[in-house]
Formats: C-alpha cells, structure tokens, sequence
C-alpha cells in the first residue's frame, strides 16, 4: 500500500463542490459530504495532517453584475464560507474526524480566530482544521488564501479541487482539441495565462515554491491517491 508522499496537505474546496450535481438546487449533497469526509478519515487515519479551505459559490457568487459594492460582496462571501465550513465540520464529526473551524474574522461564537500558531498546534494535535473567512480581507478569491495558508503552517502540497479533472491547454467545455496537462511549471502557467487558479495564487506559489495539484473532487477517492503520490490531475510547480 506504501505510505503517504504528503504528510501535511491543505485541500481548497469550492463552494459548488459541496453541493456535487444536486439537481433539486440546495445548498449541499450530504451523501457525496459524507464520500469526501470518509476520504479525509482515510488520510488522517494513515498519519497525514489535513487543514481544509472552503469557498461560497454555492451560497454566493460575488457582487458581480449586482448593485452591491465588491468589498461589501466580498464580505458576504466571506460570511458565506463559515457557512459552509460549519457544514463540512458538521459532516466530518459525524465521520469521526475531530475537526475544528478557524476563521480568519472574528466571530468566537462560531468559530475559533485562525492564527498560525494555533492552527499548527491542532494539526499536531492530529485535528483536521477547516479554514473561513477567506483572507479576511476583500478583493482576494479563496484560492489566494488557500495558497497562503499553506505556506504559513508548513503544507506539503496544495490540492485544488476542481469540477474537472486538471488542467487543460483550454477550456475543454469549449474547445474540443484541449489537452490534459500532467506536470506545469508556474512560469508556463504564467506565460500561457492557463487559467489553473487565481493568478496571484499562481504567482504565490511560484514565489514560495509550494507544490500543487489540480483533480476533480467528482471522484474523492482522489485526494487519498495524490497523498498517496499516485499520478492524478495535474501536478504544477515551481
């Protein structure tokens, strides 16, 4: 079976992922949850230390389009993300996972506050930590914070769920010619403008030489295989 290649991952998962193919337009799939926390046990129980980013979309998509001010729309996101952090951490209780939510804005009634040193001490302590709150501060998308994150509490590896399975030379929705992408440097990200993430994450993680990865969450299973170090989605880096 071998042993984990990461022994200390942050995973960001998008607000949409929560919700999976849910048909019936509600917030969350709380069987395909329950799929993604009984990986996430897997993990945890094979010794790897897991924090956990979460994103809005399915709960808010930004001010985009509205009449509300971007910073206030960020804001909502923000709030929106201790939503679903609560949920995840709901779910993984129910899995047997001792998971703990830090968010990056103060709000002690449900959530602890994020600090480098206390989210370094529960991972430690063999808790699975879910981080809220994005940054904290407008202007920035979960994927900036989660980069971010990661380099702050010493993670291994990033994997960035996705509604596809990596990385492509194009949107494969659109052009039918695009091409799966295993391994990518940043500079190569950068230089093609490939849309793999937010490019301040990109440029974080080219600056930082953090190690991430690109899957679909559609099979969960695959968090467990890119620990594991089986060649899944796309690896980029420095």
């Amino acid at each position: 079976m071998g042993y984990p290649v990461y022994k200390r991952v942050l995973i960001k998962i998008s607000g949409e992922a929560l919700a999976h193919d849910n048909k019936n337009g509600d917030l969350y799939d709380f069987a395909f949850m329950d799929k993604v926390a009984s990986v996430i046990k897997k993990c945890a129980d094979e010794g790897v230390q897991v924090a956990v980013i979460v994103g809005a979309g399915n709960i808010w998509r930004g001010a985009k389009g509205t009449a509300i001010s971007r910073c206030r729309g960020d804001h909502m996101g923000m709030l929106a993300t201790v939503i679903n952090a609560l949920a995840l951490q709901d779910t993984f209780l129910r899995a047997g996972i001792d998971a703990k939510v830090l968010s990056s804005v103060e709000m002690n009634t449900f959530a602890d506050f994020y600090t480098q040193r206390d989210a370094n001490d529960m991972l430690n302590a063999g808790k699975v930590v879910i981080l809220a709150g994005g940054s904290g501060v407008p202007f920035f998308s979960t994927d900036t914070p989660a980069v971010v994150r990661a380099a702050e509490i010493g993670a291994d590896a990033v994997l960035m769920a996705k509604n596809v399975d990596g990385l492509y030379t194009a949107d494969p929705k659109v052009d039918p010619t695009a091409q799966k992408i295993e391994d990518i440097t940043y500079s190569e990200i950068l230089e093609k403008n490939l849309r793999a993430f937010d490019m301040t994450a990109v440029s974080f993680c080219n600056d930082n030489d953090i190690t991430s990865f690109a899957f679909a969450l559609s099979n969960p299973d695959n968090i467990y295989d890119i620990i594991m170090g089986k060649k899944t989605g796309t690896k980029m880096h420095k």
